[in-house]
């Protein structure tokens, strides 16, 4: 790909939609705040220009809105400039909800495989246990992360493990569902072919199946991963926990910092790109390595 072309079709669609979302953040921003600064002005007998008016609107200190560079710098105060390490870090809380996420995710992919080789292996399995699961996941994960969080507690399991069970509870579905479809994916013509060489299923599965599946494991890996990141903020969110991004969103809503509230999501989503990035280009480490054609 040639730098012009590059620029053409990645650099510039991406920088397009990002201008108009911050075009339309802005908009919003004044759109919600000017009622509040309104009222005060009208309160405290003041008058003021347009330009002074759109300027505090962008400034409030607890805006019902804030605007992008509020965020902006509250991000750049809250990474860069204190340690690491520090409680007030968004590194540190980040760093807090993302071992939940990779170890939720790590048991959350390995039960997803095996789900799906016993359904595409037994098929008692496929009839009875496959609508049981596509039913589970039709249970909203706020009613089930409290019930988790507190049964777990009663036996005394607290800390990491109920939050990485919620995050396996939305990760293991894509995986079992993805492996399922490439575990099948084999040509019939192959199949019989496996079956002409005396192949075992034991064979068939890793000579023949687990290959062709490994496209399909790495894009619902994408889609599980991502969940994962969501069940491990939501798993904080009834503990009352002190570090997390979770935790950052609770203290945001209890005393109104909805600055604070819109970092932490802006912190949530780049650990969120960052872990899908790392699967795809892991992803397509593993197909080059087999032969795949690049997109």
């Amino acid at each position: 790909m040639t730098g012009g072309s590059f620029l053409r079709d990645r650099v510039f669609p991406v920088a397009s939609i990002l201008l108009v979302i911050m075009v339309a953040w802005y908009l919003a921003a004044y759109w919600m705040n000017a009622p509040f600064q309104r009222d005060f002005d009208r309160r405290a007998g003041e008058t003021r220009t347009a330009v002074e008016f759109l300027a505090l609107t962008m400034s409030q200190p607890k805006p019902t809105m804030p605007a992008p560079h509020q965020v902006a710098e509250n991000l750049w105060k809250n990474t860069l400039t204190v340690k690491p390490w520090s409680k007030r870090s968004l590194v540190y809380h980040s760093w807090i909800t993302l071992s939940a996420t990779l170890l939720g995710f790590a048991m959350g992919t390995a039960l997803g495989v095996v789900i799906a080789i016993g359904i595409v292996h037994i098929p008692a399995l496929d009839r009875s246990f496959l609508p049981w699961i596509i039913a589970s996941q039709t249970i909203p994960i706020l009613a089930i992360a409290p019930m988790i969080i507190v049964l777990l507690s009663a036996i005394g399991v607290t800390g990491l493990l109920p939050k990485a069970l919620i995050s396996t509870y939305l990760s293991f579905f894509p995986v079992a569902v993805g492996m399922v479809k490439g575990l099948r994916s084999p040509d019939v013509l192959h199949l019989d072919l496996m079956r002409t060489y005396s192949a075992n299923k034991l064979q068939t599965l890793w000579k023949l199946r687990i290959p062709a599946s490994v496209p399909f494991f790495f894009a619902s890996m994408k889609v599980a991963i991502a969940a994962s990141l969501i069940g491990a903020i939501v798993g904080e969110l009834p503990t009352g926990a002190v570090a997390g991004i979770g935790s950052k969103l609770l203290a945001g809503s209890y005393y109104s910092q909805t600055i604070d509230i819109f970092a932490a999501l802006i912190a949530g989503s780049v650990v969120a790109i960052l872990l899908v990035s790392l699967v795809d280009g892991l992803g397509r480490l593993v197909n080059a390595r087999m032969g795949a054609r690049q997109p």
